[in-house]
């Protein structure tokens, strides 16, 4: 099967979790003997075809833009010509695959020229993001992926909780949607043998201090600033014996003031952006990996840090419930409620047996339902039962 894929982030280009998704689980459809080709944005010095892993990247020019939101058509624009001239020149192609609503005005042209049917997969709503639908911007993101929707199909989600969100924002047949998990690598990395535990675990914490971590965007949503507000009970428990470490670019002032209003500013560290060799080393010497989101489609970081045999914290919003299973897998806590989620941690740290046994049940989680090689057979199954209705049906 030949399919193109629309993404408007792939490696090195990381905007979110987009990025790692598509660049897991198209290698695996390859493995299954599908072609694949995939347009995305041009990055830095990245060359503009290159094939990676079996997958045929084709990186597109974008003209400059006065904001975002004029990128993005820009973006559409490029797709759309750089993938109708690829179609004439490759040949036809049985699927388009368009990964959420910034890629959307560019797939849709193209099925619609071209009488290619489209597979959508949605990664998030700006509905969940926002707990609704306020204002302008909002109303336009909405719309878009409501077009999207209703173009495709079928569409992907990646749980159960943002099947019945998407079927809700956008008025969609429920036999139309098709859950299929984000998935993770089995970790392939080696700590070098010259790896010195606890030299490097020094430059974070001090030697009788547990290291508890978030990592990933300092946006509201993702609820940092509930961690912050449950450090004080984890810390007086703890006899202050616990460091914090909060990992991940963007503006942090608000939570630095936070914690410095809490009298905590000395037990909590923000490093910034970590590049992924130093996350790998980091995770060796973590206690605790929590994830406290107000809205979380999925929660693919919560398997990162699985799969690096950290035990995680989660909170019950969104997907996360179906991703940790809580006493087994982790401990699932009471979103924006800070008294459980100090109440998570202190489970974990306080008790290094219970810690273990979450920790092996965990792994032994992501070889059953998490791996992409197994997400890759479902997948090809969408694409395979689309392909053959468009062959038994009209356009």
């Amino acid at each position: 099967m030949k399919i193109l894929v629309l993404t408007w982030e792939f490696p090195p280009r990381i905007v979110g979790g987009i990025a790692r998704h598509v660049a897991e689980l198209y290698p695996e459809l390859v493995a299954l003997g599908h072609e694949i080709h995939l347009l995305t944005v041009e990055f830095g010095e990245c060359p503009g075809y290159e094939i990676v892993e079996g997958v045929h990247v084709h990186r597109v020019p974008v003209a400059g833009a006065n904001d975002f939101f004029h990128w993005v058509v820009n973006m559409n624009d490029s797709m759309g010509y750089c993938g109708g001239k690829l179609i004439m020149e490759e040949g036809s192609f049985d699927l388009i695959h368009a990964h959420d609503w910034l890629v959307g005005d560019a797939a849709i042209a193209l099925k619609n020229l071209f009488k290619i049917p489209m597979v959508a997969t949605i990664h998030a709503t700006e509905r969940g993001r926002y707990n609704g639908i306020y204002t302008d911007t909002q109303h336009y993101i909405n719309a878009k992926e409501a077009s999207l929707c209703h173009a495709a199909w079928r569409v992907i989600v990646c749980t159960w909780y943002m099947k019945g969100e998407v079927e809700r924002a956008f008025n969609l047949p429920w036999d139309k949607i098709d859950v299929i998990a984000n998935g993770i690598k089995k970790a392939k990395k080696q700590l070098p043998e010259n790896f010195d535990f606890w030299r490097f675990r020094r430059r974070y914490a001090e030697d009788a201090e547990k290291i508890v971590y978030y990592v990933g965007r300092m946006t509201y949503e993702k609820g940092v600033q509930v961690l912050v507000d449950a450090m004080p009970r984890v810390l007086w428990e703890m006899g202050d014996h616990v460091k914090f470490v909060i990992i991940g670019g963007g503006n942090t002032s608000h939570l630095r003031h936070q914690a410095e209003a809490l009298g905590i500013g000395n037990k909590v560290y923000f490093t910034g952006f970590v590049h992924d060799d130093e996350l790998d080393r980091f995770q060796r010497i973590a206690d605790c990996a929590v994830f406290p989101s107000l809205y979380e489609p999925f929660g693919i970081v919560a398997l990162e840090s699985m799969e690096a045999w950290v035990p995680v914290v989660v909170s019950d919003t969104g997907g996360l419930p179906e991703v940790v299973t809580h006493t087994m897998t982790g401990v699932v806590t009471w979103a924006n409620n800070a008294d459980s989620l100090s109440w998570g941690i202190l489970e974990v740290i306080k008790h290094p047996g219970y810690a273990q046994w979450l920790k092996d049940n965990a792994h032994a989680e992501l070889d059953l339902r998490f791996r992409w090689d197994k997400l890759a057979g479902y997948t090809s199954a969408v694409f395979e039962r689309v392909v053959y209705e468009r062959a038994t049906s009209g356009w």
